[in-house]
């Protein structure tokens, strides 16, 4: 009996983690999920932050798991949210904290920075689009507020890449994750040393660029004896978004992907970056993608939104009362910008929905399904927009949205997508980030000829749901 391969995916998003395990069956993908643990922000020495050592220790728990299964993986692939970093000195000891993105020290970076090189000459260099938590904002900042810490670095590594450290012993960056630091110039594909010595940001804690499918290395010892089992580390996309591409269960370029979780990205797939003025001026970014593609896309608040007002909501509602409590309330008006920086860290996300609505002048929202469908209609409302946008800068109509991720499972939100942007929306695989890290996981091991393959594999492994509007209501079926 041939022995099965198994590759574990270790998936770490704002609000969650996961362990899932991968595997080839018959021709089609198989996933489990072995182990899930939370994740947040805590406040530590007056800033938000994440907790390093509590990630650390879920993943070795998941491992863990993974042994007392006695489904030991071949290698193991570890993903997470962009931008954020640690810094290491020269006895590669951990510099101060792991400061999150969310945490208000940016405030302000971004005009210092256009005072040394212009956004639109950044944006020409980069092509990424403007947030004021890019690392880029975080690393001035840092600069700015506490630069003992940057004199005695020695590496820079993004969340995933000191994770991996923290396994192996071995400090690789990678690509994709990188480009979103908006240190990453666009033409050569590598660290912009140039833009970094214009801000005054050592070039020497910046390493060489890794693509996805390298080998890391594999696990320390005392890792080995504290799992019960050595494994290869590789580098997926680590950055969440680059994974979750992957998994589009389509090789058509008619289609527009939305991965839909803590974060919405909208965009499509180039082979060569956008850095003009008028993709500047529509914001989008050119992230790095699978194999030097491009991941033309934008950023949406998304369900972080939704998130915070659930944990508000007096009585713990199931989907299905909340797709309710909203389509009584479809009737409500106000429209709110959910980029708007109000809604990045509010304590109140409810309250921030209010002031939003006080502050332009519309109605505000008083009841549960109001501030639900106030959400829900604006998210649609902005998906719609920047379809249009993406149509606009690339003088391309496009058919059909790929939801993926998470949030493909709003059915309320996929029913008011299909509504507004008038294209044939497809959802699934939920998973998705999850997948493609998998996926990247086979492709170093030649289970997949390409990513073609790879991805016509996923379409007919994974359930994915066209959804329509038929008389005024949802529904959706199985393709497969």
């Amino acid at each position: 009996m041939k022995q099965i391969k198994y590759y574990l995916a270790i998936d770490i998003g704002a609000s969650s983690g996961r362990h899932i395990l991968g595997w080839l069956e018959n021709g089609k993908i198989r996933i489990e999920e072995i182990y899930r643990f939370e994740n947040g922000l805590i406040e530590k020495n007056g800033h938000l932050c994440w907790n390093i050592d509590r990630l650390f220790s879920e993943i070795i728990n998941g491992l863990k798991k993974c042994k007392e299964l006695n489904r030991i993986p071949t290698s193991i692939g570890i993903d997470t949210w962009g931008v954020d970093f640690v810094l290491l000195d020269k006895n590669q000891q951990l510099l101060g904290d792991s400061v999150a993105y969310r945490d208000n020290r940016t405030e302000g970076m971004d005009t210092k920075i256009y005072n040394i090189i212009s956004e639109k000459e950044l944006y020409n260099r980069n092509g990424i689009q403007k947030l004021i938590f890019n690392t880029i904002y975080q690393l001035f900042a840092l600069k700015e507020t506490q630069p003992e810490l940057l004199s005695q670095a020695e590496h820079f590594l993004m969340v995933p890449e000191y994770l991996n450290f923290l396994l192996t012993g071995k400090i690789k960056n990678e690509y994709t994750n990188a480009t979103t630091t908006q240190l990453v110039n666009a033409e050569t594909q590598d660290w912009d040393y140039e833009l970094l010595e214009k801000l005054s940001i050592p070039t020497k804690i910046f390493g060489k660029l890794h693509m996805p499918k390298t080998s890391v290395g594999n696990f320390k010892q005392n890792i080995i004896d504290e799992v019960g089992f050595d494994c290869e580390v590789v580098l997926p996309a680590t950055h969440d978004t680059g994974s979750a591409v992957l998994a589009v269960p389509t090789n058509d370029d008619n289609s527009i992907y939305l991965s839909s979780g803590t974060w919405s990205l909208m965009g499509i797939e180039r082979l060569i970056p956008d850095c003009t003025e008028i993709s500047r001026q529509h914001n989008f970014t050119n992230e790095g993608g699978y194999h030097y593609r491009y991941r033309y896309l934008k950023n949406i608040m998304g369900m972080w939104m939704m998130q915070n007002v659930r944990k508000e909501f007096h009585h713990k509602y199931s989907f299905t009362e909340l797709f309710t409590l909203a389509d009584i309330a479809k009737y409500f008006p106000s429209i709110i910008d959910v980029n708007d920086e109000s809604f990045l860290a509010p304590k109140s996300m409810i309250q921030a929905v209010k002031n939003y609505c006080i502050k332009t002048n519309q109605e505000i929202p008083q009841t549960e399904g109001e501030i639900l469908y106030c959400i829900y209609n604006s998210l649609a409302k902005c998906y719609a927009d920047i379809v249009k946008e993406i149509e606009e800068v690339t003088n391309k109509t496009y058919s059909k949205i790929h939801i993926i991720g998470g949030g493909c499972q709003d059915i309320f939100l996929n029913r008011l997508t299909a509504k507004y942007t008038g294209k044939d929306v497809f959802a699934g695989p939920i998973e998705a980030t999850a997948i493609g890290n998998i996926i990247c996981q086979m492709l170093k091991a030649k289970d997949f000829q390409d990513l073609i393959e790879a991805r016509e594999t996923i379409a007919k492994s994974f359930d994915v749901r066209k959804a329509e509007i038929i008389e005024g209501r949802f529904w959706e079926y199985n393709l497969n």
